[in-house]
């Protein structure tokens, strides 16, 4: 399947005006569960947008994204590799947290093909005003909506593709997935990974 940001056109002039119309969203069941809509956020003529795969626990109760456990491991890795998260516009390819609840906790669960192609819908609309020069592929939910499901994040990292009607797609890995690696020290090799993965965002900008 070829990436999925397809479908009708979107009617909201400003991001302001999406996002409005996001906190409404009832086009797939996920919102009858999560606490809100998590919408992008960012400068309005940010160079970069940052993909990821869908808010966790955190970003459904503050309805901000990224500012989770995952957050925080990008936000270092970014400063690391010499970009201001300030800078960026940060998203993620679907709006509403979809979880399973175990006791008090709630599960991560990840969406389906479908739920990505109907939430998909928001992200073209935000890509289509802010207008970036690079977008980053934050994982392989993000990287298959956005290139196509032939990606493969251990095989593509660090690769920028070129797909039709869309910037150019910087692919690396979910910061989540270094949070779930227990060995410390492959922990720490595939933070430094990430981060120069990261700055291939910078030499990308400085020649274009």
């Amino acid at each position: 399947m070829d990436k999925i940001l397809e479908g009708e056109r979107f009617t909201a002039n400003s991001l302001s005006e999406l996002r409005s119309e996001a906190e409404h969203c009832k086009r797939c069941d996920l919102y009858k569960n999560a606490t809100q809509t998590v919408f992008g956020e960012g400068s309005r003529d940010a160079e970069t947008v940052l993909v990821g795969e869908q808010p966790g626990d955190k970003e459904d109760l503050a309805g901000h994204p990224f500012v989770g456990p995952a957050g925080i491991v990008l936000d270092k890795a970014l400063v690391e590799a010499g970009i201001e998260r300030d800078s960026c516009y940060v998203t993620n390819t679907v709006k509403h947290f979809k979880f399973e609840p175990r006791g008090k906790r709630r599960l991560h669960s990840k969406p389906n093909a479908g739920e990505i192609r109907i939430c998909s819908w928001w992200l073209r609309g935000e890509l289509e005003l802010i207008k970036p020069k690079i977008v980053v592929a934050l994982g392989a939910t993000a990287a298959n909506c956005l290139v196509g499901n032939a990606v493969r994040i251990t095989k593509d990292r660090r690769r920028i593709f070129h797909p039709d009607g869309l910037p150019p797609v910087l692919v690396t890995i979910h910061p989540s997935y270094i949070l779930r690696i227990r060995d410390r020290d492959k922990a720490d090799i595939e933070t430094r990974e990430f981060v120069r993965d990261l700055a291939e965002i910078r030499r990308f900008l400085s020649i274009h």
